[in-house]
């Protein structure tokens, strides 16, 4: 397989040329086939650009195309010659597809090498029959949970988990494997095409099975809150498609894919994990500067998170507290890692990272002391995230050295990093900390200067307007359940008690002593509510309480006397008003930052708020919340949230314009 460009891809063109491979293959006298890539991957999938084009128009024609490429690899495997599929790179999606419609598997046993079918991650199904052959194959309850969370195995784990058969230690004994099985094998037949056989943990009418199959839907909506409609496709598909003959759950598995093309929520998550991540992480420099030598300042969650995953990538790390007894507990004996209390031993370091409490003397104190240790030319970076960039750039000698390298709790989980460039960013240190942010795996977005920046700033309205509807007497478990079954990550009362109540009154009193026009603040009803728990000694859950209870020996749950404390009868907010006003606000604060030129790129906002707080998935991010609202009915609805509960909801005179053109973000 050898298309044109970089990748094989299922797209019109693979369609053509499959086609006429098959039909010469079932003409031609030959002993076997060996299907492998001339690329560096065996396969790339389907071609998103195609299916994101589906709509409920043109799901007739989409229908056709996809029965179309079911047939040729039904044609393969049926050929009466054996096929080997000799997997020479990644196998994701429709690679693994044609892997599976062949009669044996062999891959390269190689580390960089991932097999798996992840349609699940972009809100589809497998629809080349992956489904169907994965559950034949390997029975109902082990293939699901590869189709429902779209596992990508490396050679060693797909030959356990028997999605291929064999592994070869080099492309010369790749070939040489399939051509000795195809030797020994002069007619395979696929299991599925013997006559009686059945799904090897079901069989109709009396499997022993039914009692996981009636439990699935209900195990499978609590991961999923109904908000993913893929994953449970997946199961409709392998279940119904289990009780047929395989010819016909082709057909259930072809129309389930293209009933989730065509809809919303894939076109989402393609747009947001594919097309927008893809293009975030495709920025930087050609020059792929090197980060040899990381000193971080503070040795706390945050700073002994960032010196952990930049040792793991390589780095030689200093890690300094006031303390060596302090920076000895952030190190953990963790190789790479060297603690110490003395800015002496950050001689050498070509990046430091400021990750202390968020202080600005604090701040103001560490930074200089740290850069005059450091290299002459050192980029100095603050983990801050809610101080203004621009401000604390004071504190060191040459501002244009200075940005802001925003880290996600806890650090090593966390995929996101959030560069801010203040004023005076030089260009050279942005695209050097975008090289360090890769240099460590992660996923940079780039935002410009502001109190909050972007992430921090919009998640906040997330909390604030969960605590706001507290204290107007809405049931706290509404409010935390309305907000998961919404998608979102965690519920704002929950990740409150996470970063910790005292945390969110400091930031509004900073807030309040740096910027006159927040004044407001002050009587802002949410607060109101944190001081009165921290004043009662409930601070989070570092604290031992908070919004919650945390037992020794059991779950976190709600402190029971929120509710008589705050909640009343006649609070009068609907749960759709609940749901509305947990995402709208969010979405609204991102248009603000789009139009004050925090945001320079729809990308960065999507990526940033799914993997900087959590913001629904389904959604494709704040603004693809909106697009896929319709910005029109997005107005209207900000309007009825504005006029019913506050002009904080207000639409944006450039969302208004944007929705009065029928524009999208």
């Amino acid at each position: 397989m050898d298309m044109a460009g970089s990748a094989n891809v299922m797209n019109a063109d693979y369609v053509a040329a499959m086609g006429e491979a098959v039909s010469r293959l079932e003409q031609d006298q030959l002993t076997g086939v060996i299907i492998t890539s001339a690329k560096k991957t065996f396969f790339a999938g389907g071609d998103l650009k195609t299916l994101i084009q589906i709509t409920p128009d043109n799901a007739v024609e989409a229908l056709e195309s996809v029965e179309e490429i079911k047939a040729q690899l039904r044609r393969l495997e049926k050929l009466g010659k054996p096929v080997v599929a000799a997997i020479n790179g990644a196998a994701l999606g429709g690679g693994l597809e044609i892997a599976l419609a062949c009669h044996h598997r062999v891959v390269l046993d190689d580390d960089t090498i991932k097999l798996g079918l992840p349609e699940v991650t972009l809100g589809l199904l497998p629809g080349s029959g992956g489904v169907t052959r994965l559950v034949r194959m390997l029975g109902i309850q082990a293939a699901l949970p590869l189709l429902t969370q779209g596992t990508q195995l490396r050679p060693q784990r797909a030959l356990q988990a028997k999605i291929v058969d064999a592994l070869a230690s080099s492309r010369e004994d790749l070939i040489a494997q399939a051509r000795a099985w195809i030797a020994i094998n002069p007619g395979p037949v696929q299991p599925w095409d013997v006559p009686g056989h059945h799904v090897p943990d079901f069989k109709v009418g009396e499997s022993e099975l039914y009692p996981f199959l009636a439990a699935a839907p209900a195990f499978l909506h609590k991961k999923t809150r109904g908000v993913f409609p893929a994953p449970e496709k997946i199961l409709a598909a392998a279940v119904e498609g289990a009780h047929v003959d395989f010819d016909t759950a082709l057909k259930i598995e072809g129309r389930y894919f293209v009933e989730l093309a065509a809809g919303q929520v894939s076109k989402n998550m393609i747009t947001a994990f594919w097309f927008q991540l893809n293009e975030i992480n495709a920025r930087g420099s050609s020059s792929r500067n090197k980060v040899t030598k990381l000193g971080v300042l503070g040795a706390g969650m945050m700073g002994a998170g960032i010196a952990e995953v930049s040792a793991k990538a390589g780095i030689s790390v200093v890690l300094k507290d006031v303390s060596l007894e302090a920076a000895s507990r952030g190190a953990r004996d963790l190789p790479g890692i060297t603690p110490t209390d003395s800015d002496t031993d950050l001689a050498g370091c070509d990046l430091i990272i400021e990750a202390v409490f968020e202080n600005r003397e604090l701040k103001n104190k560490v930074l200089p002391a740290a850069e005059s240790a450091a290299l002459p030319d050192a980029v100095i970076a603050s983990n801050t995230s809610t101080l203004p960039i621009t401000g604390l750039a004071s504190a060191v000698s040459d501002p244009e050295k200075f940005i802001g390298l925003h880290f996600f709790s806890p650090v090593p989980k966390m995929q996101l990093v959030e560069i801010i460039r203040g004023e005076k960013t030089s260009e050279e240190t942005l695209t050097r900390a975008l090289d360090y942010v890769r240099q460590i795996g992660k996923t940079p977005i780039v935002v410009n200067d502001s109190r909050g920046f972007y992430t921090s700033r919009t998640f906040g309205t997330y909390v604030t307007e969960a605590i706001t509807m507290l204290a107007e007497g809405v049931h706290p478990a509404l409010i935390e359940n309305v907000a998961r079954k919404a998608g979102m990550a965690v519920g704002p009362l929950a990740v409150s008690d996470e970063v910790t109540l005292t945390l969110q009154l400091k930031i509004r009193e900073q807030t309040l002593a740096d910027d006159p026009s927040s004044a407001g603040l002050a009587e802002h009803p949410a607060f109101g509510v944190l001081q009165q728990l921290v004043d009662l000694g409930r601070t989070g859950k570092s604290g031992g309480a908070g919004f919650y209870e945390y037992p020794a020996d059991g779950k976190k749950f709600l402190w029971p006397e929120l509710v008589t404390r705050f909640t009343r009868d006649e609070a009068g907010v609907s749960e759709q008003d609940v749901h509305d006003r947990l995402l709208f606000i969010q979405s609204l604060e991102t248009v603000r930052c789009l139009d004050e030129n925090v945001l320079t790129s729809v990308g960065d906002a999507n990526i940033g708020s799914i993997f900087g707080f959590g913001f629904a998935p389904w959604s494709g991010g704040t603004l693809q919340f909106v697009n896929s609202t319709g910005l029109a009915a997005f107005v209207e609805r900000a309007d009825y949230l504005a006029d019913t509960y506050g002009e904080r909801f207000r639409p944006s005179s450039s969302l208004r314009d944007r929705a009065a053109r029928g524009e999208q973000y």
